[in-house]
């Protein structure tokens, strides 16, 4: 049974809001931390913050076709589609500064964006455990502070769209200096504490991807459980924000 069909089994979902955020704020503290370690002990891969893409054949595949992803993104009005990515850039709810356009949800198709993407949808359908796709766009001039990922239960993969080339953009991931390529995949640990900072005169644009962590039996119910705790959390989280955005209109 995957991650994702634990979680539901452990802790039925109430209401159609449970799996609204993709990348939802981390649950922390002490909790977190013991949960992390566990799965990591249970790992069927490295544990490494930044892990090696030949570990992950179907990552050949969107090398191949990062063109044509790039090609649809950018069709006409594509970014204008995109949200705010409110869980990623936590400091102004109302920032347009990290956007996103959602593919791929809670484990599950999001079809009527997939439906105009149709070679992304295909590549997608190729990554095996994929919890969370999305288009996401940062534009120049942004720093995202530190922060940490969800659960050592999920892997990040970014498929590097655009990268511009007029200054520099950066992630500091633990303490190592990463950047990204067009038509590259970088696979980290995102609950390993990371900065990103966009020192160049245009948007940063890549497709961000979350699946499941290679986990032994112990691990995947020890994952499912974070999981749910992170989704709740991450309700609660979307009811302060909506009740801040009520009060600023």
């Amino acid at each position: 049974m995957t991650v994702s069909g634990m979680a539901q089994r452990l802790f039925p979902r109430r209401g159609a809001g449970a799996a609204a955020a993709a990348l939802p704020p981390p649950p922390g503290g002490r909790l977190q931390g013991l949960l992390d370690r566990v799965i990591a002990s249970s790992s069927a891969i490295a544990t490494d913050p930044v892990l090696d893409v030949r570990d992950f054949p179907w990552t050949a595949r969107l090398r191949e076709q990062w063109r044509d992803v790039r090609a649809e993104a950018l069709t006409p009005t594509r970014i204008d589609d995109a949200a705010p990515a409110f869980y990623l850039s936590g400091t102004d709810a109302r920032s347009a500064a990290v956007r996103a356009l959602p593919l791929w949800q809670g484990g599950c198709p999001i079809d009527v964006n997939l439906a105009r993407f149709p070679m992304t949808a295909r590549a997608l359908n190729q990554v095996p455990g994929l919890i969370g796709a999305a288009f996401s766009w940062l534009a120049p001039g942004v720093h995202l502070a530190g922060r940490r990922g969800i659960s050592k239960g999920l892997v990040t993969c970014h498929l590097g769209l655009i990268v511009p080339t007029d200054g520099d953009v950066r992630m500091r991931l633990g303490g190592r200096i990463l950047r990204w390529a067009e038509g590259e995949t970088l696979i980290f640990d995102d609950t390993c504490r990371h900065e990103i900072w966009n020192e160049t005169g245009g948007d940063r644009m890549v497709l961000a991807l979350q699946f499941e962590r290679p986990l032994r039996r112990r691990g995947r119910w020890i994952a499912a459980i974070a999981m749910r705790i992170a989704q709740r959390a991450a309700v609660a989280q979307t009811g302060i924000v909506d009740d801040q955005r009520r009060r600023d209109a």
